[in-house]
């Protein structure tokens, strides 16, 4: 085999479609397997075949609640067991959930974008952990957001959730080093993005996905808003061993939003 990462294996949460997806089609393309995990597991399965068709044996897809504790420990296990094992941890499902400012939010909102964003995090970090120590040379690649370094109104859970992956994911890496392991963990944090998660935008641009694009590149330099692959190429860095010496970092894909 040949590719950037030869030879790895990855468990991705939330491969069903967006950045998952886009993720897990080009650590294939550079080498590696990958186990693609959802709460829609058709739309998981879906993927695995795709890649499998042009790809074969590459990809395993599981349906996964990354809430809950019981499937962390199901999913990593059959992960590990039908690659081989597992080097490369990126954990990806999260939600927006409501847009609210603090005194309209709901205590429902904040503790299911909470169990959804950070508390999955965690979860697919202490399960994983034993497995990519085991390799040898593993990585947590952990997706936070902008929003997790720059708040932005009527986003407060979500901003909270995504500033707690930033210092989880350091805190993960700092263990792990003073372990003596061989893992590390890094953060990456895109702006805008075309997936899914937009969503909200356009709706509220009354449905004209341009329009709505188009008002969120405003406040990019670059003037336009990322397309998933952006995202995917700053992960296959961070799963290959081209970051070896990378540990307890975090990866501004923004379009220099916060340099300004």
């Amino acid at each position: 085999m040949t590719g950037r990462v030869a030879g790895k294996t990855a468990l991705i949460t939330g491969a069903a479609g967006g950045l998952g997806q886009a993720m897990a089609r080009m650590l294939v393309r550079e080498g590696a397997r990958v186990a693609v995990s959802d709460r829609d597991l058709n739309g998981a399965r879906a993927l695995a075949d795709s890649i499998n068709a042009e790809h074969p044996g590459s990809a395993f897809a599981y349906e996964h609640d990354v809430t809950r504790e019981d499937d962390w420990v199901r999913v990593v296990a059959a992960a590990a067991e039908d690659m081989g094992g597992l080097s490369i941890l990126v954990n990806n499902a999260g939600i927006g959930g409501q847009l609210a400012w603090a005194e309209q939010d709901t205590l429902e909102n904040w503790r299911l974008v909470q169990a959804v964003n950070i508390e999955s995090v965690m979860l697919g970090c202490k399960h994983a952990m034993p497995h990519l120590r085991a390799c040898g040379a593993g990585s947590i690649v952990n997706i936070s957001s902008i929003a997790g370094l720059a708040a932005a109104p009527g986003m407060g859970a979500y901003n909270a959730t995504k500033a707690a992956v930033w210092l989880y994911t350091k805190t993960v890496a700092l263990e792990a080093a003073k372990a003596g392991w061989n893992v590390r963990a890094n953060s990456v944090h895109p702006v805008f993005i075309k997936t899914p998660i937009l969503d909200p935008f356009v709706a509220m641009a009354g449905g004209d996905e341009t329009t709505a694009h188009e008002k969120l590149a405003r406040g990019i330099p670059l003037k336009r808003i990322g397309e998933p692959d952006d995202v995917a190429y700053c992960v296959l860095y961070l799963a290959s061993d081209e970051s070896k010496f990378v540990t307890g970092a975090e990866f501004k894909i923004d379009g220099g939003m916060t340099a300004q």
